[in-house]
């Protein structure tokens, strides 16, 4: 956390907590589960909440107990849209992957060394997994949409990143430096990343990055699903569509002409 300017320590705290509650919405988070995902004192994180109440950016349920993002977080978010929010755009992707694959769909955000999900949408395999849903996040990385995202930054910000993250505590053995750089340099000889079952045992994933007009990895299309669906043979074919969806869009984004969506 920067505190290198007044303030900056419960701007970063408040910040801490803003994203404990949007992770857990619309459920709603208790004060103690945002204690132990902030790692703050329980006291304060009951402060800094009763404090984001008090001027609408979070909201409490008495019957609960429990804390949600409040209508000041709405405001912002729809004037905010305007300029971050691709899910308009993105969603007949997400919808085309899923009724193409029968997996989950999903679309991510990157949010500086982090991706959030923003959208999901199921096909019609009845058996699902449910490791990435709406407000999720995880580091770059670290499941298939951040993998895709990480292989295609600049190889500075790369170097860095891992010098400063300790994925391996958190995410296990299988996202040391040396594991991580191998999946970087399949995902760019691929084109697209694949997460096989290294977050949860079972759950695989794969994902193929979108990019701004700067030529920046800043998205993700991403495909989940049980392990027994993601065959060498069935990994080709949704690799293949996750990057035909992802290069579309990238040049929907880039306001280049373009086919319909197939």
């Amino acid at each position: 956390m920067n505190t290198s300017f007044p303030g900056a320590q419960v701007v970063g705290r408040m910040a801490a907590v803003l994203r404990a509650v949007s992770t857990a919405m619309p459920r709603g988070i208790s004060t103690a589960e945002v204690a132990s995902s902030t790692g703050l004192a329980r006291p304060t994180v009951h402060r800094l909440l009763a404090a984001l109440t008090a001027e609408g950016f979070c909201d409490h349920e008495n019957k609960s107990g429990f804390w949600l993002l409040g209508p000041e977080m709405y405001l912002m978010g729809t004037i905010a849209a305007e300029r971050y929010d691709i899910t308009e755009i993105a969603s007949e992707h997400i919808s085309a992957l899923a009724g193409l694959t029968g997996e989950s769909a999903f679309l991510s955000v990157r949010r500086g060394e982090e991706t959030v999900c923003l959208m999901r949408q199921d096909g019609a395999f009845p058996i699902r997994s449910f490791v990435l849903y709406e407000g999720k996040r995880f580091p770059l990385g670290v499941a298939s949409a951040g993998l895709a995202i990480l292989s295609f930054l600049p190889e500075k910000f790369i170097d860095r990143y891992m010098e400063s993250q300790d994925l391996v505590e958190e995410h296990g053995s299988d996202h040391e430096v040396k594991q991580l750089r191998q999946r970087i340099a399949e995902t760019r000889g691929r084109g697209w990343a694949v997460n096989p079952g290294l977050v949860v045992e079972g759950s695989w994933g794969m994902g193929a990055a979108v990019f701004d007009t700067a030529g920046q990895p800043a998205w993700a299309l991403s495909l989940t699903g049980i392990e027994s669906r993601f065959t060498p043979e069935r990994q080709a074919e949704m690799g293949n569509l996750l990057m035909h969806h992802a290069h579309t869009l990238t040049q929907k984004l880039r306001g280049e002409h373009t086919h319909p969506v197939r």
